[in-house]
């Protein structure tokens, strides 16, 4: 249960004489998404009866709020504080529009996963409040037994298909024009490999290659298909068509009613699989005109239990607070997992990455040269 404002207010008084109260008519703005802001919109109330100001709580498409926020904040336009995943780090560091934030004490809050996941090169930048991955859910009316492998999940899935209980085996999202490197990241991990080993590239190793053929073998039996977007996925899996959905927390509001088990993504070769993950947080502005406010907001007012309660109630992410209970059952998936690189040349990773897997799903070219030029490709767009 969210908590209410007035008791929000009272655990955060003791931090009013702290930081002295600004001048008035100081406004501090926060960009946000749907899903956070209204959470935060009352955890405002309370601070601007504390301290006095005003602050506005503007909700901003997810998809641009970071290349926006780079965009304005050197012109004075841009929010004082942002909400956004860690992987954001590398290329907001890169370019001046973040101010460190000294955790001090309150880092033993949050798990270490989460405060080294908004850290970059030594510093941390950012207040972590979810931790999140992609995870298995399992219909278990369809499918009884938790599956041990991937290859196990296949064969129950691929039974229901043949005696038409259900129209999918899994829900594996592909995206039809980008791929889909973040759903399929826990298969590959599994192989062996992953994004970056030592801060470099290693998709095309040996354990990436075993994964590239594995890929071209479940698109030939079926499992994996550009028709199957994450859309038709969740609505399968929600219609019961699928007994499996590979999914994160955020598509939760969107199965309501639906009776499901959440576990860990299985191997599907000799290693454990291990997704990404995603650490949620808030990051306060390099070029904010009230830095002194703007902190204490996040470190003072966000930080608290209470506050970070009243986010995992709303958005249903697991919490990076380690004394806030997860609700979600996402959590253990979460934990076996490995955080998503965040530094900026993921950004000249993701579109080959993508497009090569694609091209393994659809076409009949060589798995292991098609990853292999991939890596190439993305090696010269980095210069490594």
């Amino acid at each position: 249960m969210r908590p209410t404002l007035a008791c929000l207010a009272l655990l955060v008084a003791g931090c009013a004489a702290q930081t002295p109260n600004p001048p008035e008519q100081v406004t501090l703005t926060i960009w946000a998404d749907d899903s956070r802001a209204k959470p935060l919109t009352d955890l405002a109330k309370a601070f601007e009866r504390e301290r006095g100001v005003k602050v506005a709580v503007v909700q901003k498409g997810m998809g641009g709020l970071r290349d926006d926020f780079v965009s304005q904040a050197p012109t004075g336009q841009g929010p004082d504080v942002i909400v956004g995943p860690h992987d954001w780090l590398g290329k907001l560091v890169q370019n001046g529009v973040l101010a460190p934030l000294d955790l001090g004490s309150r880092a033993d809050r949050f798990q270490p996963a989460a405060v080294a996941a908004m850290t970059y090169q030594g510093q941390v930048y950012g207040l972590p409040y979810a931790i999140e991955s992609v995870a298995l859910l399992r219909n278990p009316k369809l499918a009884p037994e938790r599956p041990k492998t991937f290859d196990d999940l296949v064969a129950t899935g691929a039974k229901l298909v043949k005696d038409g209980e259900a129209d999918f085996p899994v829900g594996l999202p592909v995206d039809p024009k980008a791929g889909s490197p973040y759903h399929l990241y826990p298969l590959m991990t599994s192989f062996g490999s992953a994004v970056f080993k030592g801060g470099t590239l290693a998709i095309d190793d040996e354990g990436g290659l075993k994964f590239a053929a594995y890929l071209r073998k479940l698109a030939k039996d079926k499992v994996v298909s550009t028709s199957l977007s994450g859309e038709i996925a969740t609505s399968a899996f929600r219609k019961g068509r699928t007994p499996y959905l590979i999914t994160g927390p955020w598509d939760a509001p969107a199965l309501k009613g639906v009776p499901y088990e959440v576990e860990p993504v299985p191997s599907a070769g000799q290693d454990p699989a291990r997704p990404f993950v995603g650490v949620q947080g808030f990051y306060v502005s390099a070029k904010t005109a009230n830095p002194i406010l703007a902190s204490d907001f996040v470190l003072n007012y966000l930080s608290t239990q209470q506050a970070q309660q009243a986010l995992h109630a709303t958005g249903g992410r697991p919490p990076a607070m380690t004394s806030v209970p997860d609700t979600t059952g996402f959590a253990e998936a979460a934990s076996g997992g490995e955080p998503a690189p965040n530094v900026p040349e993921m950004d000249a990773v993701w579109g080959d990455w993508g497009l090569s897997q694609l091209a393994i799903i659809t076409g009949d070219e060589n798995p292991a040269e098609l990853t292999r030029d991939a890596a190439d490709r993305i090696r010269a767009k980095i210069g490594a």
